[in-house]
C-alpha cells in the first residue's frame, strides 16, 4: 500500500505539469492565439519565461506571484489550475489503481490504464472549459471536439486491448444494441444531410453575427463597460425574435430526426435487412463506435430539446449551443445512460451559484458549462454505485 501511495507522486507532478499547459489553453484559446508558439511570456511585459521560472507551482511561490521583470502580479489561477490538475491526476490514480473504486477494472491492467487515460483527458479537458466559460461565457467548441473524437475512437478500439464481453458486461465503454445502433447510425447520416444543407444555404444558421444589432460599448472603463445600459440595445434586445432564430435549429435537426427513424424502422421490417444489420452493427469496433456514437446524439438531445423549450417557452435564447457540444462529448465517453444521469444532476449543482448571482450581481444567467462538467466528474467517480442502484433497468 505505501509503494503505491508513493507511485501516486507522478501523476501528480505529472498532473502539475499538465495543468501548466492548461493554463496557457485557457489564456491563449479565447485569443485566437498560437498554442505552440511563441514560448511562455508575462502578459504584461511580454517579456520571455525562462524555464526555472516556469515550475509548476514551485515557481509561482519563489516569485511571490510576480514577474521577475516587471513585477506585474500573476494570477493564482495559475497556481490554482495547476495544483486542481495533479490533485486531478494524483486523485483518479488512487481511486483507480489502489482503492480500486471502480471494482470493474483490475488495476495496473491494460484496461485500468486505458479507462484512466481516457478519464483523465476527459476531464482535463472540461477543467479548461469550465474555467473559459466562468470568465468569458464561452465554451471553445475545438476542445469539445477533440474530446468527442478521443470518445469514438477508444470505444471503437478498446476491443483491441479489452475483451469484448468485459466492456459490455462491466460497462466500460459505450456499446451498442442492434436497435439504438441503428438509431445511431441514422442520426449520423441525418447529421451529414443537415451539415450539407447548412453549406448549401438551403438552412440558415441561427443566431448569426450581425442577426440582431447591438450598440457599440464604451471604449472607457470596464465599469462603464458593466454599468452602461444602453436604451436602444435593450430595445433591440427585447424586439429580436428568439423564437424565429431557435426554428432554424429545429429545422436543422430534423434530418437528423427523420434519418435515425427511418433506419430503425429498415433495420426492423425486413428480416434480410435485420439479419445484416445484426451481424454487421454487432462486430464489437463497430459495436463501441455505434454505442459511442449514440451516446454522443443523446447527450446533445437532452441540452439541445431544453434549450428549444426553453426559448419557445420564454421567448429569449435558452442555454448555449456550447453546453450542447459539450454533453455530446461526455456522452461519446461515458455512454447515454450516464451522461443523461449527469444532465439531472448538474442544476443541483448550479443552485447555490444561481442563487448568489440573483442576489449579489444581480443576473438570472448563470454559465452552465462547470456545473456540467462537475456532474459528468461525479458520474466517473460514482460509476459503481450508480449501476448498483439502477441494476433493476439494466435487466429489463
Amino acid at each position: 500500500m505505501t509503494a503505491d501511495w508513493v507511485w501516486a507522486v507522478f501523476p501528480f507532478v505529472f498532473g502539475c505539469c499538465v495543468g501548466s499547459f492548461l493554463n496557457v489553453v485557457i489564456y491563449r484559446m479565447p485569443r485566437d492565439l498560437s498554442l505552440i508558439s511563441p514560448g511562455s511570456r508575462c502578459p504584461a511585459c511580454q517579456a520571455p519565461i525562462r524555464f526555472y521560472d516556469n515550475i509548476p507551482l514551485l515557481s509561482w511561490l519563489v516569485l511571490r506571484a510576480k514577474c521577475r521583470h516587471c513585477k506585474a502580479t500573476i494570477s493564482p489561477r495559475y497556481f490554482i489550475i495547476e495544483l486542481l490538475t495533479g490533485l486531478l491526476f494524483a486523485g483518479l490514480f488512487l481511486l483507480y489503481f489502489v482503492f480500486n473504486f471502480r471494482s470493474a477494472i483490475v488495476p495496473f491492467s491494460p484496461s485500468c490504464w486505458l479507462i484512466y487515460l481516457l478519464h483523465i483527458i476527459l476531464l482535463a479537458a472540461f477543467l479548461v472549459v469550465s474555467v473559459i466559460d466562468l470568465q468569458l461565457w464561452v465554451i471553445p467548441i475545438s476542445i469539445c471536439w477533440l474530446v468527442t473524437a478521443l470518445g469514438f475512437g477508444v470505444s471503437a478500439l478498446a476491443v483491441f486491448i479489452i475483451s469484448p464481453g468485459a466492456i459490455e458486461d462491466l460497462r466500460l465503454l459505450p456499446t451498442a444494441s442492434a436497435a439504438t445502433g441503428a438509431l445511431a447510425a441514422g442520426a449520423g447520416i441525418g447529421l451529414a444531410v443537415s451539415l450539407l444543407l447548412l453549406t448549401a444555404g438551403v438552412i440558415k444558421r441561427s443566431y448569426q453575427p450581425g442577426c440582431r444589432k447591438v450598440a457599440a460599448e464604451p471604449a472607457s472603463t470596464e465599469l462603464s463597460r458593466k454599468s452602461s445600459a444602453e436604451p436602444d440595445t435593450q430595445t433591440e434586445e427585447r424586439n429580436f425574435n428568439h423564437r424565429r432564430e431557435i426554428l432554424r435549429e429545429v429545422l436543422f435537426l430534423l434530418p437528423i430526426v427523420i434519418c435515425s427513424a427511418a433506419v430503425f424502422v429498415a433495420s426492423r421490417n425486413s428480416q434480410a435487412v435485420k439479419d445484416w444489420w445484426l451481424d454487421f452493427s454487432q462486430v464489437p469496433a463497430i459495436k463501441g463506435f455505434l454505442g459511442s456514437l449514440w451516446g454522443y446524439f443523446v447527450g446533445c438531445s437532452v441540452i439541445w430539446i431544453t434549450r428549444i423549450l426553453g426559448t419557445l417557452a420564454f421567448g429569449r435564447e435558452a442555454m448555449g449551443l456550447g453546453d450542447v457540444h459539450l454533453l455530446g462529448a461526455a456522452g461519446a465517453v461515458i455512454g447515454p445512460l450516464f451522461v443523461v444521469i449527469a444532465f439531472f444532476l448538474a442544476p443541483f449543482f448550479g443552485l447555490a451559484w444561481a442563487a448568489y448571482q440573483m442576489f449579489f450581481q444581480k443576473t438570472r444567467q448563470i454559465p452552465y458549462g462547470p456545473f456540467l462538467s462537475l456532474a459528468v466528474f461525479v458520474v466517473i467517480i460514482f460509476h459503481d454505485q450508480i449501476i448498483n442502484r439502477l441494476a433493476f433497468l439494466f435487466v429489463l
